[in-house]
């Protein structure tokens, strides 16, 4: 058995429901854990391994983890549709899943009602959904991944395709509005009523591109795609092209590790690091992005090579033999109570932690991507 999956049985292991050793967030706090977007990104990729290994462990491991946050009316422990946090909405993706593999009726109602936050969301004049009710007017790229995967699903399966339109125009928005021209990279954030402390009073933008927000942006363009109809024809070509020209931008940051910096165009900057969730997640994009034909078959070395530097640098065994995953950044965000700025310094200052499921979820789903390629 390999080492990623020996490392992978020690944290599931260690955790339950309520205290996933993952999520260092809620263990630093000390609360016990509801549901939440890191939860949601963890699942997600334990449903992956099950689908790529066959193994049943990893199938009762997400189906209990998740059946004990939601009842049986569908309702979902410590979520509400009424606090309009656009992260909310990622664990809602391992419903589908889990229903089709299970049959359980819960969790289609759980389904429906995580769309109908989507349905209550606030907008900017653009358009796209407001990040969190306490974020007015702003849209982060996070987000994009937080929620257009699980819509484009829903809206595929259950709802025919009726607002495929509104999910194609929220990314082309953001192509407009947050992507930088000379680089081909997105800021992070966007303020559409320029009234944040930390944007640009002309732009609306941050001042920043910060790894992990390209990664989930990756992500989001990928995996939404991935849910669409391809028939629907321009849009979906548009966005695919939208896709294959970030992963070309990213790759002129490659460094000669594999791995990314966590503010990319900055490499080699005084305090700035190679980062590991960010550069899992740019690996899971460029393999997923060959494998589903997106891509030209020679990208399939520069996720590769990711994935190794990461394992090189970032994975290691301790004294005790237990394995971790390090070089994670914990958390980066703008504004809020923390009256986060958003500079170069804001994003050298969050702390880096092991183990944190915002880089072990996109670890493992590139190293599913790698299993793939074995295969």
């Amino acid at each position: 058995m390999d080492k990623i999956e020996i490392y992978i049985d020690e944290l599931l292991e260690k955790s339950t429901p309520d205290r996933p050793i993952w999520n260092i967030e809620k263990i630093l706090q000390g609360l016990k854990s509801t549901w939440n977007y890191i939860d949601g990104c963890m699942i997600k990729a334990i449903l992956e391994m099950y689908a790529i290994t066959k193994d049943e462990k990893y199938f009762r491991f997400a189906d209990n983890f998740i059946d004990c946050k939601v009842r049986e009316d569908g309702s979902i422990e410590g979520y509400s549709v009424e606090e309009l946090n656009i992260d909310n909405v990622n664990a809602g993706k391992t419903l589908f899943e889990l229903y089709d593999l299970t049959g359980k009726e819960k969790y289609r109602k759980a389904i429906d009602l995580v769309y109908s936050q989507i349905e209550q969301m606030p907008r900017t004049a653009e358009g796209n959904f407001w990040h969190k009710n306490i974020y007015p007017n702003q849209v982060w790229l996070d987000g994009l991944y937080m929620c257009q995967p699980f819509y484009m699903e829903y809206e595929t399966r259950f709802h025919e395709k009726k607002n495929y339109d509104d999910i194609f125009r929220q990314f082309f928005n953001v192509v407009e509005h947050m992507r930088d021209p000379k680089t081909g990279l997105y800021y992070h954030a966007y303020d559409s009523s320029r009234e944040m402390f930390w944007c640009d009073k002309v732009t609306g933008l941050s001042q920043n591109f910060w790894l992990r927000a390209l990664g989930w942006y990756s992500m989001a363009l990928l995996d939404t795609l991935d849910k669409a109809d391809a028939s629907v024809g321009e849009p979906y070509e548009r966005l695919k092209k939208v896709f294959v020209d970030l992963m070309d931008a990213m790759l002129k940051y490659q460094d000669a590790s594999g791995m990314w910096y966590q503010v990319v165009n900055f490499g080699g900057m005084e305090k700035n690091y190679l980062e590991t969730s960010g550069s899992s997640i740019m690996a899971y994009a460029l393999l997923k992005g060959v494998r589903l034909g997106f891509l030209p078959e020679s990208y399939q070395t520069y996720g590769a090579k990711a994935f190794h530097g990461i394992c090189e640098k970032y994975l290691s065994e301790d004294a005790d033999g237990s394995l971790h995953l390090d070089g994670i950044c914990l958390v980066a965000g703008l504004g809020g109570k923390q009256m986060r700025s958003g500079t170069y310094d804001y994003y050298m200052s969050e702390p880096v932690v092991k183990d944190d499921a915002k880089g072990v979820g996109p670890f493992l789903l590139a190293y599913t991507e790698m299993l793939r390629l074995k295969k």
